[in-house]
C-alpha cells in the first residue's frame, strides 16, 4: 500500500512538468501552466515505486488541453531510463526522488497490466489505502496469472504512447496504449481487448470522464 505523505516537494511536480511537457511530441504547444485536474494511483506490490496517473490541464478556455501524465517516483535512478527522467525533487519525508515518465517504467507497465486484468485496484490520488471507485476497467484476459507483465518497448505517438508488454502464456506481445491527450466523453471501443476510463475536472469544476488507456493485441510486429 502506498502511503500519501502530507509534506513538501521542491520543486513541485507541476513545476517539473512546466519544463518537461513542451519537450513531448504530443504537447500541442503554447504557454505552459499545467494544473492538476484528476487521476489515480496504483500500488507497487514491492512498496518501492510510487505510481500515479495524473491528468493535467494546460491552457485556458477553448484552447485548454488535458494531458495524461503517468509518473513514477523512485528513491534512486532507474537504470537505462535517463531519456524518461522528468526531474528530481526533494521530498520532505523521503528525500531525493527521481521522477520518471511512467510509461517507460517497467513497474508501472506491470501494474497497468495488473489493473487491466483485475489483479490491481485503482487508488485515490491523494489518500492512503482508499480505492478510487470512479475508475472503470473493461478487463482483458489474464495470460500471466500471478506473473508480472514484462516491458518490451515504448513508442511515443502524436497523442498516445504505446507500451508493449510480454506475458507468460500469451502468443504475442500486448500493446497498452496510454492516451496522452484526453478526450471527454470517450469510452472503450469494442475493437480493443480492454481499457480504463477515469475522471477529471474541467475549469468550471464539472467532472468528465474518458479513456485513459486501452489494451490492443496485434499492434506489435
Amino acid at each position: 500500500m502506498a502511503v500519501i505523505h502530507r509534506t513538501t516537494m521542491e520543486p513541485t511536480k507541476l513545476e517539473l512538468l512546466t519544463e518537461w511537457l513542451p519537450t513531448r511530441e504530443w504537447h500541442t504547444g503554447g504557454e505552459v501552466r499545467p494544473a492538476r485536474v484528476g487521476g489515480f494511483r496504483l500500488d507497487d506490490p514491492a512498496g518501492e515505486v510510487g505510481i500515479e496517473f495524473m491528468a493535467v490541464t494546460d491552457g485556458e478556455g477553448d484552447g485548454a488541453t488535458t494531458y495524461l501524465v503517468p509518473l513514477t517516483y523512485r528513491g534512486g535512478p532507474l537504470e537505462g531510463a535517463e531519456h524518461a527522467l522528468v526531474g528530481t525533487s526533494e521530498h520532505g519525508v523521503l528525500g531525493t526522488r527521481w521522477i520518471y515518465d511512467g510509461a517507460h517504467d517497467p513497474v508501472l507497465a506491470a501494474q497497468l497490466y495488473a489493473l487491466l486484468t483485475g489483479r490491481a485496484q485503482a487508488q485515490a490520488q491523494s489518500q492512503s489505502d482508499v480505492p478510487d471507485l470512479t475508475v472503470a476497467v473493461s478487463p482483458v484476459a489474464d495470460t500471466a496469472g500471478a506473473a508480472d507483465a514484462e516491458l518490451v518497448r515504448v513508442t511515443d505517438g502524436p497523442d498516445h504512447t504505446d507500451v508493449v508488454v510480454r506475458t507468460p502464456g500469451a502468443p504475442a506481445p500486448l500493446t497498452l496504449r496510454v492516451r496522452r491527450v484526453l478526450d471527454a466523453g470517450t469510452d472503450v471501443a469494442p475493437d480493443v481487448d480492454g481499457g480504463v476510463t477515469a475522471e477529471w475536472r474541467l475549469a468550471d469544476g464539472t467532472a468528465v470522464r474518458g479513456v485513459f488507456a486501452v489494451a490492443v493485441s496485434g499492434l506489435d510486429s
